[in-house]
Order: C-alpha cells, then sequence, then structure tokens
C-alpha cells in the first residue's frame, strides 16, 4: 500500500493523536510504547478515537469508555465488541508514514 506522510516525529509529543482526513479517517497515536495508527472512529459509538486516552498500549473511546489495542485496533472491554482497523507505521528520516486504508 501507498503510505501516506502525516508528520515529523518531533511534531507530535508522547500521549498525543492527530487524525488524519481520509477514507476512513485514521488517527495517528504517538503512546510510550511507540507509534499507532487505527481506524479513528469507534466501533460502538461512532466517537473519535483521536481525542481518547492513551496509556498502556491501549486507548479509550472518549464517549463511552471502550478500550482498543494500539497495537492490533481489538476492542477490549465494552461496550465496544468490534475491532478497529490498524495500521502500519514508517518512520524514516524523522518523518512519520501511515499505509493508506484499504
Amino acid at each position: 500500500m501507498p503510505l501516506i506522510r502525516v508528520c515529523r516525529e518531533d511534531e507530535l509529543a508522547v500521549g498525543e493523536a492527530r487524525k488524519l482526513a481520509v477514507s476512513p479517517p485514521i488517527a495517528l497515536f504517538h503512546a510510550e510504547e511507540g507509534w499507532f495508527a487505527l481506524d479513528d472512529t469507534c466501533t460502538h459509538g461512532q466517537a473519535s478515537l483521536c481525542d481518547g486516552f492513551i496509556e498502556g498500549g491501549t486507548v479509550e473511546c472518549p464517549l463511552h469508555m471502550a478500550q482498543f489495542c494500539l497495537k492490533t485496533g481489538a476492542a477490549l472491554t465494552p461496550p465496544a465488541d468490534k475491532p478497529v482497523g490498524a495500521y502500519r507505521v514508517v518512520i524514516e528520516g524523522g518523518d512519520v508514514f501511515v499505509d493508506s486504508p484499504r
């Protein structure tokens, strides 16, 4: 898949996320564990995961507190019971890239 340049590594601090305006929208997360990219829309409440809380390899949906694994997109806690898509993140020359959606 073609890569989409999102930002420079130093533009997104640990604990922050950035939304990519693609279809479907993707959220790029800079967690303590590394860089991750997931579909931005929670599978339960249609909220933006980019606005969620990042901790311990997970992101918590800001609407109903469902948690998703940053690495795989798996739904870890109710009320979400369906995973979100996960995308490969590539760091090259200080730039952060994400695989384009399907």
